[in-house]
């Protein structure tokens, strides 16, 4: 999100333009992966959240950069704790990297 301005619920318009894809593949997606649910308001407008939009990138780069299929994107995103988690298994591994560095020119 490049604005200054966070807001905490997105409309479907809204993230389309974020990620790039048009509203109608979000809205399928919502049929095929169980974990991209967005509430609705009460005019049932669905309100995507951080989480949402996280997680719609993480399904589009496994469908579109990684070419999993639905179903392969589906399983991967089921056998992961959270959506977050190739970008936090990214962060951990570099702060484990700079851990090992420290430790070494601790004990030079």
């Amino acid at each position: 999100m490049k604005s200054d301005i966070k807001k905490l619920y997105y409309s479907i318009g809204e993230v389309s333009k974020m990620v790039d894809l048009k509203s109608y593949v979000l809205r399928y997606w919502e049929t095929e992966f169980k974990q991209l649910s967005p509430p609705k308001n009460r005019a049932g407008n669905r309100t995507y959240r951080k989480k949402d939009i996280d997680l719609i990138i993480n399904i589009k780069d496994l469908l579109y950069n990684k070419k999993f299929t639905i179903e392969g994107a589906r399983s991967m995103l089921g056998s992961k704790k959270s959506s977050e988690s190739p970008l936090l298994d990214k962060q951990l591994d570099t702060i484990k990297k700079e851990l090992l560095e420290i430790i070494r020119i601790i004990n030079e």
